[in-house]
């Protein structure tokens, strides 16, 4: 895959995260040479550019001689790179590091353009940094990204064919020598919040993923408590007005078509759970839009500092100091995500509950178990999906907020934007475990009341079923549920379960 700095998507990053392989595209570089003899020439005339002829933060005020300059990217990534942490995984590394070459490839960094190919040459040949989660989300992700860059410079770790090694040894394994960085080169290379970005990307992939999930889930389970399925009409939505609740109703709609166990209820309306899905998740698809929009934007920003934009005047271009390294433009979208995606957890929850309690679930046994004293069913898989849920709830306190002033006061105001970025991994990781969960009880008592009835599940559901029904068999007597729990996170994470009703349905909005 090509990037030029102005057309990367989630999706596509995360592709790049999972493996493609990535150049940076020909139209990019004769911008990229500009913006570098620009800097050369502000150096060459000694004029003041900060972290490049001058130090960084609170010193950058000194200016440096031309020979500490030259010395100064090296020291700078070294300074820097002062993280704490598990590492990220390989995907995230590499998300946060293709994001960054898509910045350079903009050609307002000063960069030298061969930095950026062997950065993403290093991608291709299967180094990826080792890289701390620690950072303040401005000035940008520091302290990780300068401890990955390390390795384009023969230091650090890096991880070579599922081993951790010494950043040299990685490259020589793969073939590569180390470079030098130069003036700018340093700064340029770290001074963004691309590890923010990147893990943003993938996690509105996996967002989306996991609202697809929930609809099938909701579906399901909605059958299996033979809903009043007018709730899902389509006037019904239209006249609310909302473009995300408007294509949740028409995915329920598109999955319970042909139900016969749907029929016309005693009941006028059911529970918030099951009725207010189109309106709830609804909303949380409107929110994964705006996010993936915010997220897009900076994906292909210039989001470095300083600038050195090139100009066609004898000038060379224009010196901009100023912060689009600031991480608060994601940070607060991500923490829209963060309650979004708990919000699919605390709703599934409660469908969950109402499947399980005996009050509640149109005649189905207590716990979807049929010898019902001796065996406890799917007791205790709500008090984990209980427990999760309250866990997304804790991660729901926001990050974004937080600021502590950093670098003696000049960086006073800091958004914390990894942190935030982190939590919400957290937060979709837990969501994904309660949507499973519902998946298990919903298919046991989907199965329960086609016994009862005698009749069919829905051509979606019924394809949702039988995916679920190739990992989990039916709990005619109690064993341990957490394996058949496990089996179906990975269901739901894979993309499996939507391909499946996907592919008998139709593609879902």
């Amino acid at each position: 895959m090509q990037l030029d700095g102005k057309n990367l998507t989630t999706e596509q990053l995360t592709r790049i995260a999972r493996g493609e392989k990535i150049a940076i595209a020909p139209s990019c570089k004769e911008k990229m040479n500009k913006s570098r003899a620009f800097v050369e020439k502000m150096f060459q005339e000694k004029k003041p550019a900060y972290g490049t002829t001058t130090g960084i933060g609170e010193l950058a005020s000194v200016i440096l001689s031309p020979e500490d300059a030259r010395q100064f990217s090296k020291k700078l990534i070294y300074s820097h790179a002062g993280g704490y942490g598990v590492p990220v995984s390989k995907e995230v590394a590499r998300a946060a590091i293709a994001a960054r070459i898509n910045v350079l490839a903009k050609g307002v960094s000063g960069v030298r353009p061969a930095v950026a190919d062997f950065i993403a040459e290093m991608l291709n040949e299967g180094v990826t940094p080792i890289m701390y989660p620690a950072s303040v989300g401005a000035c940008g992700d520091l302290a990780p990204m300068a401890q990955a860059m390390l390795v384009p410079i023969g230091e650090g770790e890096a991880n070579y064919e599922g081993e951790r090694m010494s950043g040299a040894d990685a490259l020589k394994k793969a073939g590569l020598k180390p470079i030098t960085y130069e003036i700018r080169d340093g700064l340029a290379v770290i001074n963004g919040s691309q590890l923010t970005t990147g893990l943003a990307a993938l996690e509105i992939e996996d967002a989306k993923l996991l609202l697809k999930s929930a609809e099938i889930a909701a579906a399901l389970s909605s059958e299996a408590l033979k809903a009043v399925k007018n709730a899902f009409d389509d006037e019904i939505l239209q006249l609310r007005g909302f473009r995300g609740g408007i294509e949740c109703a028409e995915n329920l709609r598109k999955l319970l078509r042909g139900s016969t166990i749907l029929g016309e209820p005693a009941r006028i309306q059911d529970a918030y759970s099951i009725r207010s899905t189109p309106q709830v998740l609804g909303t949380v698809k409107d929110a994964i839009r705006y996010v993936e929009d915010q997220v897009t934007i900076e994906l292909n920003a210039g989001a470095d500092n300083p600038l050195f934009v090139p100009k066609n005047t004898a000038e060379g271009g224009r010196y901009l100091a100023g912060a689009n390294f600031q991480g608060t433009p994601i940070a607060l979208p991500l923490e829209m995500l963060g309650q979004g995606v708990s919000t699919i957890a605390v709703l599934s929850e409660r469908r969950l509950n109402r499947l399980l309690n005996p009050v509640l679930n149109e005649g189905l046994p207590g716990f979807l178990i049929e010898k019902a004293g001796l065996n406890s069913g799917i007791m205790i898989p709500q008090y984990t999906a209980a427990s999760l849920v309250n866990q997304c709830r804790v991660y729901c306190t926001p990050a974004a907020i937080g600021s502590i002033p950093t670098a003696a006061d000049q960086e006073d105001f800091v958004s914390m934007g990894t942190n935030t970025a982190l939590k919400t991994w957290g937060i979709i990781d837990k969501a994904f475990a309660v949507v499973a969960i519902e998946c298990l009880a919903a298919a046991q008592a989907a199965e329960l009341r086609m016994k009862q009835e005698k009749k069919n599940l829905a051509t979606g559901t019924r394809a949702a079923f039988n995916a679920i029904r190739e990992l989990v068999p039916f709990l005619a007597e109690d064993r341990p549920l957490y394996p058949d729990i496990e089996r179906l996170v990975k269901l739901l994470k894979s993309g499996e379960l939507v391909r499946a009703v996907e592919k008998a349905v139709g593609e879902l909005g």
